[in-house]
């Protein structure tokens, strides 16, 4: 048989960019992302980055520049824990509530909050925010949906962070056809099955029968629930508190500096029997008398 990789094939090996490597970026996708005309004049094209880890979920609005890419404003899923909700911070519910917090964040910050209130009736049907804009309104924020190498698949969570911000009040151009529900024969969107995963009630649903069936089991798997105090029949309506709290106050809150230097514990005089005493310095002309010696 032939070798194919001989020593001429890894000599002319090149590997891929660190971060396609580690799973982070798609190159490819990433430069139709940023790609911008001459004539915008370096006006910033924004990108929605949506990325899931064992134990987050991360939304950040980013543009890129010359020297780099700038985050404008991020959201993460362990900070709903300040709005109410302590477990289940990587489902789509925490997704959805994820990209609310991101984009009601930004459009605070940029002091749009007032003109974009987004879509308070949350029903699992599609949402755009130009269909819902006043004559002299300003024009909305539009940001990019970037996945990374995530699979685009029909009901992945990081279309729950899209279909969060734009509730929230962002212009994130999409379709229907990837949030979970839509029956790709009848090429129609079923809004229930949506609305019971932005509000979890698929979770509800899945602790109430096993909690019927299997109590141990129940008990086992759904500890952090049982002990946050969160029954199946009663998550509706935590996340729907979430999502108030989120719209009431999206702020990020500022950790608090520490102030004033570290004091350490003065050093012994003397040391204890087992420790040994570290060599005395002496100068080069001594070492070398000793080296003669």
């Amino acid at each position: 048989m032939k070798v194919v990789k001989n020593a001429a094939y890894y000599k002319r090996f090149q590997v891929k960019y660190k971060r396609r490597r580690e799973g982070k970026t798609d190159y490819r996708a990433r430069k139709r992302l940023i790609h911008m005309d001459k004539n915008k004049y370096g006006t910033p094209k924004y990108r929605l980055v949506v990325r899931r880890t064992n134990t987050d979920i991360i939304c950040q609005i980013v543009h890129a520049t010359l020297s780099g890419d700038r985050v404008l404003t991020a959201a993460y899923s362990h900070e709903l824990k300040g709005y109410g909700m302590s477990v289940g911070l990587t489902n789509y519910a925490a997704a959805y509530a994820t990209g609310l917090l991101c984009a009601r964040r930004l459009l605070k910050k940029l002091g749009l909050d007032g003109h974009f209130a987004g879509n308070s009736k949350v029903d699992g049907s599609d949402y755009n925010i130009e269909n819902d804009l006043a004559p002299d309104a300003p024009s909305p924020f539009v940001a990019l949906l970037d996945v990374g190498l995530a699979a685009t698949t029909t009901g992945n969570r990081v279309f729950g962070a899209m279909k969060g911000a734009c509730d929230g009040g962002l212009a994130v151009p999409h379709s229907e056809n990837r949030f979970p529900g839509y029956d790709k024969e009848k090429k129609e969107l079923d809004t229930n099955v949506h609305r019971q995963y932005i509000f979890a009630e698929h979770v509800g649903n899945y602790m109430e029968s096993l909690k019927s069936e299997d109590k141990a089991a129940y008990e086992q798997h759904f500890s952090r629930y049982i002990k946050a105090g969160l029954a199946g029949n009663g998550l509706a309506a935590a996340w729907k508190k979430v999502h108030a709290n989120i719209r009431a106050k999206p702020e990020a809150v500022k950790k608090a500096k520490k102030t004033g230097m570290k004091h350490y514990p003065a050093r012994p005089a003397k040391l204890s029997a087992g420790v040994k005493k570290h060599r005395a310095t002496i100068k080069a002309s001594q070492r070398d008398a000793r080296r003669r010696a």
